[in-house]
């Protein structure tokens, strides 16, 4: 933790002792640093705003280092500009755009009627969770909760690096419990699982499972989540090395083939007469694009054949899909066949990509 050098205490103007900020003992008065002028009091007004929009750069940067003479490290986590805090912010975004779609993925794919999870941000005393997406609770007692680093379920999540199951949340004597009063109290909550998705080395968010039940939650519902979980994970790294590359050295622009088959592509949605859309799909075909499949070939596929592109979709193999659903491998390559037929492509990313553009992903 970063303190004013000199004397163990420093003041700002009045006289008075300068007041710790939640995230750490950041006083500066205009004496200390008199190239910008920036008062202590004010350094704590500017940072509370940049923490409730979560620390959104580079608007705030100024206001959270203002280059004191002897300051250079952040006061937040104590990195570098272009360094730790901005690697850090990056993956949190990344992480909070894949989200809320991953804790669908989880809810329909393992059956389990509770969901939650957040990203994670530095805190005093390590890494802290809060949970910001809810499904299938009670009331939004979850909402905004923020889970510090060995504390709960998550908390332990947090401080191991590991996945965490209990199956009675009340009783486990593995975790503490200070959340009880709205996991068990007002949520009803018994069996709880719950992943990290970790980037780069670092947690940096948590998904939860839970039922109500008084059978616990199973193994195959733990490995779904592990595969989910997975794959995000790997998103996470590509959208991460993307921007970087793109930030490295200007995308090329579309190339015009390219920008015409989008053309196309969307003339034929936009096209109602069933003669027409043949024509321009035929043409679509001929110059090497993807027609995309009609509304009544989504709507014929099977829930199974959905669930199993769930799963593809998260990178799993046929064995892991068929463990996932207590299927066998077979069945799982039945599914998939009857899949891509209905949707007119030949391989299984291909179905996966043509059942998002539907919207059924």
């Amino acid at each position: 933790m970063w303190r004013s050098p000199g004397r163990n205490q420093r003041y700002i103007s009045g006289g008075a002792p300068a007041a710790k900020h939640p995230i750490g003992d950041i006083s500066c008065d205009r004496r200390h640093c008199p190239r910008t002028g920036v008062g202590g009091t004010r350094v704590r007004s500017a940072l509370r705003n940049v923490v409730a929009a979560r620390h959104r750069w580079p608007g705030a940067r100024h206001a959270l280092r203002h280059r004191c003479p002897n300051r250079s490290l952040d006061p937040i986590t104590g990195g570098t500009e272009g360094g730790p805090v901005d690697d850090d912010v990056a993956a949190r975004t990344v992480v909070d755009k894949l989200l809320p779609g991953r804790l669908r993925s989880l809810q329909r794919v393992s059956g389990v009627p509770v969901v939650f999870g957040g990203s994670t941000r530095p805190g005093r005393t390590g890494r802290e969770l809060v949970i910001t997406r809810l499904s299938g609770t009670l009331s939004d007692s979850l909402q905004d909760l923020a889970v510090h680093s060995g504390r709960g379920l998550g908390g332990a999540v947090l401080s191991r690096g590991m996945a965490c199951r209990v199956n009675d949340y009340a009783s486990t004597t593995t975790i503490t419990h200070e959340y009880d009063r709205i996991v068990v109290g007002r949520e009803k909550l018994t069996s709880i699982f719950a992943v990290p998705v970790v980037v780069r080395g670092t947690v940096h968010a948590v998904l939860y499972g839970a039922v109500r039940d008084t059978q616990p939650i199973g193994d195959r519902a733990v490995r779904t989540a592990g595969l989910i979980v997975g794959q995000m994970q790997r998103e996470a790294d590509d959208l991460l090395r993307a921007e970087e590359r793109r930030k490295a050295s200007p995308s090329p622009s579309p190339s015009p083939s390219r920008t015409a088959l989008d053309d196309l592509a969307a003339l034929i949605r936009g096209t109602t007469d069933p003669s027409l859309r043949e024509r321009l799909t035929r043409i679509q075909r001929g110059l090497g694009g993807r027609p995309e499949p009609t509304a009544g070939d989504v709507a014929c596929l099977a829930p199974r054949e959905l669930d199993v592109l769930r799963l593809v979709a998260v990178g799993a193999s046929n064995v892991e899909i068929a463990g996932a659903l207590g299927l066998s491998p077979q069945t799982v390559k039945a599914y998939l066949r009857t899949a891509m037929r209905k949707l007119n492509v030949h391989n299984r990313t291909a179905a996966v990509h043509a059942a998002r553009i539907a919207g059924v992903l």
